[in-house]
């Protein structure tokens, strides 16, 4: 697949990183094939998790083609974008048809990117995730790799403002060892065990994070357990706007 659109918009987010000072720390590398297609399934607590998560790919020089809600797409502005990077648009009333194109995506080699919670976490905990992930891993027998994203909350979570200018802010980004599913397996065994991995990456992320927070008005990212403000998992408002 060619890409003409995705290298300059690396470049620039290169570009803005630098010049925001954003220290951005990936882990596991390693785990993403430098070949062949593979699920990349991650935890999502803001709105630039799919840059962080793309991110993780270019030590091995490869993009990821994440799956984002049409809506994007629908955009004047980023909708091109999108389109040019060959992200994947999801109809949540009609999912079968980019189901399709993330298969054939992975059968074509591609990386394909997931957030199976399916919406942004306002708890910054791991809420109950989907099956799609480990269905297309199973469907097209590529692995299945757990991502955490911890730290771009700061700059774009949900419900506040971004402050997208904000300096020296820390991004963790941890690449878990591959699952390799088989269609022998149970699904939902599959799917609470990519949960729990997930769960794990993120509860790490968050206790070797290098940062702490600058007075009590400041501690809104952190999760309740950590002594943060965020809301309880029971309190959180659900929705299905990103």
């Amino acid at each position: 697949m060619r890409d003409f659109v995705y290298p300059p918009v690396i470049a620039g987010l290169r570009t803005w990183f630098k010049l925001i000072d954003l220290k951005i720390s990936v882990e596991g590398a390693e785990h993403i094939p430098q070949e062949g297609g593979a699920v990349l399934a991650a935890t999502h607590v803001s709105y630039l998790d799919f840059i962080f998560t793309g991110f993780a790919a270019l030590p091995v020089k490869r993009v990821v083609r994440f799956m984002a809600k049409k809506e994007i797409f629908a955009n004047r502005f980023a909708g091109p974008l999108m389109r040019g990077m060959h992200h994947i648009s999801v109809d949540r009333d009609a999912g079968l048809a980019s189901y399709k194109e993330s298969l054939r995506y992975l059968k074509e080699g591609e990386l394909v990117g997931v957030f199976p919670e399916a919406t942004t976490s306002q708890t910054f905990v791991v809420k109950e995730i989907k099956s799609g992930a480990v269905r297309m891993a199973i469907a097209t027998g590529t692995p299945l790799i757990p991502m955490t994203v911890w730290g771009g909350q700061r700059l774009a979570g949900k419900g506040r403002k971004p402050e997208l200018t904000k300096r020296h802010i820390p991004i963790t980004v941890i690449a878990g060892e591959p699952m390799r599913p088989s269609r022998k397996d149970d699904m939902r065994e599959l799917t609470t065990e990519l949960q729990t991995r997930m769960h794990n990456l993120l509860d790490r992320a968050q206790r070797e994070y290098p940062d702490q927070p600058k007075g009590e008005d400041d501690r809104w990212w952190l999760p309740a357990h950590l002594g943060g403000t965020a809301p309880a998992p029971e309190t959180q408002v659900t929705g299905t706007d990103d």
